[in-house]
């Protein structure tokens, strides 16, 4: 194909440079059919552009019907998913692979109307002889891409191309307003899956005790702060549970609530003293307290037994492990994990999973005199000796108190 260079819009040449770097024939190539038939149909149920599709095709159907028109709407890497239009400009179009499931990235295909406003950023058209390849000669593609009105990413984008005597001027005005209104429309959904996490969680989070709190999405966008302008409004760096400091040096503990977001957030004391080492003391008490970040929580009978019995075994323990230790051989799981996700309210990122295991640098008062005697350090009087949980019977929990009852000193008796 014979290219006239020199009144060719900046834009163009440079893409027309990047096709060439990237060592693509103008007439000897074709955009590669990547995606299965079946690949496509689950593309369109469950990518992020399936929830704005109705308002897209609503916005250019009429565009899309007229003759010599066809519709596209196409992920973040250029695949077509969609495509609607006057049948016999289909047919023309398939031609050059403009069909569901074609890559139409410019590293795929060169300049062309989807792959290059992905490029840009921004709405683009490409007349005619400005696409790189020779089979979308024939063309004008009009294109402008949907942004992710939480991260700002582009999602996909969305393309009116119509044959080269069927273009309209007011192509480019009307696939940029329809974007806009696809990307009104994930700010509503944005704001309606605000409002739903706020509900779920904020009082779980404000429930906590201490003067500054906040509710976090998956994004880094804050939900809720108290009080208002402690935090930016958006997380600084990726949201990592777990303790971390602000870029002005203050501290705060982070805690994933659900799986897939949101995140509690919690101001530290400013003094670094032992308030970050949480401990537990379960000797001669019938319900273990927690002391963490600064504040002491009295836990129930069987979150005590749970806490005592994943510190005693820092590798961590299954669920099935677990309801043996709490109820015997006719322990389940399913009661074990629903009392383990109630427990994380309170322990946060510091209780992890497969196996279930908490902070090994939670301290206890258990183990500490377990050492002591050990080392003898401490002379141990059974009969002195404060029982660990006295009021739970779990056979885990009893077989711990047998242990340390039975625990020898460095010289290798009782006292």
């Amino acid at each position: 194909m014979t290219r006239q260079t020199q009144l060719v819009r900046a834009d163009v040449r440079a893409s027309w440079d990047r096709a060439q770097r990237w060592g693509l024939h103008p007439d000897r190539h074709l955009p590669e059919v990547g995606l299965a038939e079946d690949e496509v149909r689950t593309w369109r149920r469950e990518h992020q552009m399936a929830s704005i599709w109705p308002t897209l095709f609503a916005s250019l159907e009429t565009a899309a019907s007229m003759p010599g028109h066809v519709l596209f709407g196409a992920d973040a890497d250029g695949h077509l998913l969609w495509v609607h239009g006057d049948s016999d400009a289909r047919h023309v179009a398939e031609r050059a692979n403009l069909v569901p499931g074609a890559r139409w990235h410019e590293t795929e295909a060169g300049t062309n109307g989807v792959g290059t406003a992905l490029a840009l950023g921004r709405p683009f058209q490409v007349r005619g002889t400005e696409h790189y390849l020779s089979v979308a000669a024939d063309f004008t593609c009009t294109a402008a891409p949907i942004r992710d009105p939480a991260s700002g990413a582009v999602i996909g984008v969305v393309d009116i191309t119509s044959k080269l005597r069927n273009t309209s001027s007011l192509a480019l005005p009307l696939v940029t307003t329809a974007a806009r209104l696809a990307e009104a429309h994930l700010r509503d959904l944005l704001r309606q899956r605000d409002a739903e996490l706020r509900i779920r969680y904020l009082d779980r989070v404000l429930n906590r005790v201490g003067d500054h709190c906040a509710l976090v999405t998956e994004e880094g966008r804050l939900l809720h702060a108290a009080p208002s302008g402690w935090l930016p409004a958006r997380w600084p760096a990726p949201v990592i549970e777990g303790v971390t400091r602000l870029p002005d040096g203050r501290r705060v503990v982070v805690e994933r609530l659900s799986p897939g977001g949101p995140f509690s957030v919690y101001a530290l004391p400013n003094d670094v003293s032992g308030e970050l080492a949480p401990r537990v003391s379960a000797l001669g008490r019938d319900r273990a307290v927690l002391w963490m970040d600064g504040t002491a929580h009295e836990l129930s009978l069987r979150h005590s037994e749970l806490v005592v019995l994943l510190l005693a075994n820092p590798d961590g323990l299954t669920a099935a492990t677990l309801a043996r230790e709490l109820y015997g051989s006719t322990g389940k799981e399913v009661t074990v994990r629903a009392e383990l996700t109630r427990l994380r309210r309170i322990v946060g990122y510091r209780l992890s999973s497969d196996p279930y295991r908490l902070d090994s640098r939670i301290g206890t008062d258990f183990q500490q005199l377990e050492a002591e005697v050990t080392k003898g350090s401490v002379g141990y009087l059974p009969d002195r000796y404060p029982q660990l949980l006295p009021a739970s019977q779990a056979p885990g929990i009893r077989r711990l108190r047998e242990r340390l009852r039975n625990q020898p000193t460095s010289s290798g008796s009782a006292e």
